[in-house]
């Protein structure tokens, strides 16, 4: 099965799309004031409008509280939500029952046991995410994930691979991960929270790339 990419932390058409033009399957609109790659709610209903069939539409929250949650699904309309910060497996089995969205978990991978602790989602959510360990943000900090955590692991739950990725690393950690869905955010950026098309075009090539060797 194909690679699934996801570029996250648009914020203008420009880099959607490119992210359409060059076969990415998924963004990434981030909801989080903290974040450089921040846009406000009418921001991500006017990105989400503009975005191709192709897109899957992601929405990035961060501990956002039940009526931050609803208003963002209601505003946005996404295909799937992405929680990044502490939620638990019972608060996402609420979202699960009363909204018509997927559901995605990102977990900060520290060792093994992370692993074995994403099953708590199991039944929960549509995708586990895995990111490197939260620093001073949760997310988008450029910081690598250990690779080898994930080699030849069982996985329950569908899921992908964040944390560190560029254009010239991405083969490798598919290499290592088999990760059936890859995500960049400032792997393919000029500056915090700015897009480079070039960087957007590269990473997509790369993947490809890999899959046709």
């Amino acid at each position: 099965m194909q690679t699934q990419i996801k570029i996250c932390g648009l914020s203008t058409p420009e880099s959607i799309s490119a992210a359409a033009q060059h076969g990415a399957t998924h963004i990434g609109l981030v909801h989080f004031d903290q974040s450089p790659r921040h846009v406000s709610l009418e921001q991500a209903a006017a990105l989400r409008a503009q975005t191709p069939p192709s897109l899957k539409v992601v929405l990035l929250l961060v501990n956002a509280s039940p009526e931050l949650t609803q208003q963002a699904i209601e505003r946005v309309r996404p295909d799937i939500v992405q929680f990044h910060g502490g939620e638990t497996p019972e608060w996402l089995a609420i979202v699960h029952q009363h909204m018509k969205v997927g559901i995605w978990k990102a977990l900060g991978l520290k060792n093994r046991q992370t692993l074995v602790n994403a099953d708590r989602y199991d039944d929960v959510v549509d995708r586990i995410l895995y990111d490197a360990p939260a620093q001073a943000l949760p997310g988008g900090t450029g910081t690598r994930v250990d690779w080898s955590l994930l080699r030849e692991f069982n996985h329950r739950i569908p899921w992908g691979l964040a944390g560190g990725l560029t254009p010239d690393n991405v083969a490798e950690a598919m290499r290592i991960t088999k990760a059936p869905l890859v995500d960049v955010s400032s792997g393919v950026e000029s500056a915090p929270g700015i897009k480079d098309v070039d960087k957007i075009a590269a990473f997509c090539k790369a993947v490809r790339a890999y899959e046709q060797a």
